[in-house]
């Protein structure tokens, strides 16, 4: 691979990390619920608002990378370390999102789902112009693929697992933090439910463009 290519490859993530923070961003703004990965964050934000949902994130994705180095040890790869700023440019993205969509309207309640649904379909076509990049995995995945590599699970059943984890340690903080349930609610199941088939619906669609782009 050239370093043209390489370069125009990286561009594109960059480019699916933005519409992925634009994603979560509408998602959040929606305040139904966002998606199981970043439903940790969520509840420490409205515990802590002070801690923006952009900085959390990037936080919880360092642990994520950290977990990654614990798990894999001298397998884990150098270049993985890319991870935590295209994390931190990922953070910065949803808080951007965030300001921007702060003036939509989230009542009357038809309006929040169509926050998540938006939501739904920004991060999926985010995580399907990554997927097309192909250069380097998101910390999520990538944390779930460690996993699966040193258990020798399947990638799909150990990234299933790890979404319901991540839900139910939410509703856990939630119930510490409020004594209820804040943060996790329908627009959590939406996201989870259909992300899997936009991304699918979406990159074999993106790919042919987006090839003529990166070997152009």
């Amino acid at each position: 691979m050239s370093k043209k290519e390489l370069a125009k490859r990286y561009l594109l993530f960059v480019v699916g990390l933005f519409f992925s923070g634009l994603g979560v961003a509408f998602s959040k703004h929606g305040a139904i619920g966002v998606t199981p990965i970043s439903s940790i964050p969520n509840i420490v934000n409205l515990r802590v608002p002070a801690l923006s949902m952009g900085t959390l994130l990037i936080f919880w994705n360092c642990i994520l990378v950290t977990g990654q180095i614990l798990i894999l040890r001298k397998k884990f790869k150098i270049v993985n370390i890319l991870q935590i700023p295209l994390s931190l440019l990922f953070g910065l993205f949803t808080d951007f999102g965030l300001f921007l969509f702060k003036a939509i309207p989230i009542d009357p309640y038809f309006w929040r789902i169509i926050c998540v649904v938006l939501g739904t379909l920004f991060l999926g076509f985010g995580i399907a112009i990554q997927v097309v990049a192909n250069v380097i995995m998101n910390s999520g995945e990538a944390f779930v693929k460690a996993v699966s590599d040193t258990i020798n699970k399947e990638f799909g059943n150990v990234k299933v697992v790890f979404d319901i984890c991540n839900v139910v340690a939410a509703i856990i903080l939630s119930l510490i933090f409020f004594g209820k349930i804040e943060g996790t609610r329908e627009g959590t199941i939406i996201a989870a439910l259909t992300l899997g088939f936009v991304v699918k619906f979406m990159t074999p669609r993106i790919k042919p463009i987006l090839m003529k782009f990166i070997e152009g």
